[in-house]
């Protein structure tokens, strides 16, 4: 069967190989013993030559057909290269010194005549089909969206893309294309991901959101496929390592950078950060001391390493003063931010009147698109999805639930969180904090890390802190603290919600809060244990002299804050030694814990400890050195 585009082209070659087939099949009747050396070197040449033309027709047969109609022309000079090489090796084949057949002769001279002639062949068709598909790329530029009738034309009837089975094929070849994509070859990145945007557009135009052939049940393995890497972020995708994304964007970083807190960032999205004003730091909360970004180098390093392991196009940023001219050249093209932003709009449409079959489909997919960069992030936000999300998040209906369309609402939720505007949106949504509590209480394990991480990126806002106190989050966030997979983030987002009083008060309030942070000093991970630190520390700075008792009273608390202010992180060991000075002021310098008697002496600033006994039934003077950090 001849491929779809590039038939002449194929259809040329095939016929020139089935004859060298019959001239190989002479020399096997008589006996490749009896020939002689060049004629052997010419049948290595001919079989390398076989091999090419094979591996390009199967080539053809399984890319993307969108890919090659971009590559035509390209595609068509391999063909002419093939051409020229069957025409040398024939000139050069020593004919005259074997005993071929007069038919096998004449079927070889022919061909040889004809290779020589043969020139660079272009369809005609192909090539219009070519100029019409940048000819709606070129449309999504100029601000306008194509016409519907010309688009079914061109993809259903004259491209036999008929389904959305099919459109979904074409958009995974052209990932794949991008994820493997050559600097040297034509189109660019940004151009090619034009054309995935414009294909994710049509396949919803035209094919609507009704699920087709198990694709529900296709997503729900997608993990296992292959893709884009431009997400995370995604289930769908290689797994980038956690620390080679930006906690801003949470994107792939290029050009990461240090801020005053010891915190890594990259360039773009920390300076945007501080240009709307803010002062902190956004993972740890702390104060910037200055704004210097000093770049990390060594990070830098490791992402490239580990991209180019992994065959992902990757462009760091060598000059940090050319760090805007760069960017813009990475940045999407109009184009793909224009049909992002069409493909946005249809999807929110089905979330607010589809059958829930097609909000489900929706969902998916609004998902996917909030995942593949901080534009399409907008895109959604800015088509209205905030409100339909939620609505998907309390929904009671069972299939919606069945088929994950509340999961994927939060995940689309937890992207979003990650842009600073979008947090005071997303909270002041009636019941859309509820919803992710409840998400994070009663959710698959994919849906509690999706629900804890949005409600750690609204508590960064701190005018969403009352909101989260009504909604029951901090409940839902201190019962997530015995969750292995999403404590750490848990305890990230109550160290930040007990920085203002009514935080800590709430905090306070929970009979768990205390004992789980505890436990997550013992047990957690080591940023879980710098989290669990941080938020008891800001507990008793913002909850007052009842929060700090609580705090005081955990047994088992000193023996941990020794433990962190020698094995712990940086930041958990300036916590750690922050939380020891908050006991040394304490009267006498002492506290009773839990009844055990248990002394406490601290070294401030001196090298000889104090030590204080304690009356009691058990005596346990524990020196806990508070080094200066």
């Amino acid at each position: 069967m001849l491929p779809f585009f590039q038939r002449k082209n194929s259809r040329s070659l095939i016929r020139k190989i089935q004859v060298l087939s019959v001239l190989l099949d002479s020399f096997r009747e008589m006996g490749l013993s009896k020939m002689a050396s060049t004629v052997m070197l010419c049948f290595k040449e001919l079989y390398l030559l076989l091999y090419r033309s094979k591996i390009l027709l199967d080539y053809i047969k399984s890319s993307s057909k969108l890919w090659l109609l971009l590559q035509n022309q390209s595609i068509s000079g391999h063909f002419h290269d093939l051409n020229q090489e069957i025409s040398t090796l024939l000139d050069v084949f020593p004919s005259n010194e074997v005993n071929l057949s007069k038919d096998v002769k004449e079927q070889v001279e022919l061909l040889r005549e004809q290779s020589r002639k043969s020139k660079l062949m272009i369809d005609k068709h192909d090539e219009s089909l070519r100029l019409k598909l940048y000819y709606f790329l070129n449309e999504f530029e100029s601000g306008r969206i194509p016409d519907p009738n010309e688009l079914r034309s061109f993809f259903v009837e004259k491209l036999a893309i008929c389904d959305a089975k099919s459109c979904r094929i074409e958009i995974e070849l052209l990932e794949e294309q991008v994820v493997n994509h050559d600097g040297d070859i034509e189109p660019t990145v940004p151009i090619l991901n034009g054309f995935v945007a414009l294909i994710r557009y049509c396949r919803f135009l035209l094919f609507r959101f009704e699920d087709e052939e198990g694709e529900l049940g296709k997503w729900k393995h997608e993990k296992n496929k292959k893709g884009l890497i431009s997400r995370e972020i995604a289930d769908t995708f290689v797994s980038i390592p956690k620390d080679f994304c930006c906690p801003i964007s949470f994107d792939l970083m290029r050009d990461p950078v240090i801020v005053s807190t010891g915190q890594t960032y990259d360039r773009e999205s920390i300076s945007r950060w501080m240009e709307e004003g803010h002062c902190t730091c956004p993972k740890t909360g702390q104060m910037l001391v200055h704004t210097q970004l000093v770049p990390n180098r060594a990070l830098r390093n490791l992402i490239a390493q580990w991209c180019m392991a992994h065959g992902i196009p990757h462009d760091p940023v060598e000059n940090s003063d050319l760090y805007g001219e760069s960017f813009v050249a990475g940045s999407p093209s109009k184009a793909a931010i224009e049909a992002s932003k069409a493909t946005a709009s249809l999807l929110v449409q089905q979330l607010a009147n589809g059958t829930q079959s097609a909000k489900t489909v929706a969902a998916m997919e609004i998902r996917l698109l909030a995942k593949t960069g901080r534009e399409n992030r907008a895109c959604i936000a800015e088509a209205g999805a905030i409100p339909h999300l939620n609505k998907l998040l309390t929904s009671p209906d069972a299939f919606a639930q069945e088929n994950s369309a509340r999961e994927n609402a939060a995940a689309t939720l937890f992207s979003l969180s990650a842009v600073h505007e979008y947090k005071k949106r997303i909270a002041e949504e009636d019941g859309a904090v509820e919803a992710l509590s409840t998400l994070l209480k009663e959710g698959t394990p994919r849906g509690k890390k999706d629900a804890v991480t949005a409600l750690f990126n609204l508590s960064t806002h701190t005018e969403n802190c009352g909101r989260m106190i009504e909604s029951g989050a901090i409940t839902a966030l201190v019962g997530a603290l015995g969750n292995e997979g999403v404590s750490e983030e848990a305890a990230g987002a109550l160290a930040l919600i007990v920085r203002q009083p009514i935080g800590a008060e709430a905090v306070g309030n929970e009979e768990m809060a205390v004992s789980g942070l505890i436990g997550m000093m013992r047990f957690g991970t080591p940023r879980g244990k710098e989290n669990a630190v941080a938020a008891l520390l800001e507990l008793c700075r913002s909850g007052g002299s009842v929060a700090t008792e609580k705090v005081l009273k955990a047994p088992a608390l000193a023996s941990l804050l020794q433990s962190l202010l020698f094995t712990g992180t940086k930041r958990a060991r300036r916590k750690a030694a922050s939380l020891a000075r908050v006991f040394q002021r304490r009267e006498n310098a002492s506290l009773h814990f839990g009844g055990l008697g248990v002394g406490y002496a601290y070294a401030g600033n001196s090298a000889a400890d104090r030590n204080t006994s304690f009356a009691g039934d058990v005596s346990m003077p524990l020196h806990i050195s508070v080094p200066v950090l």
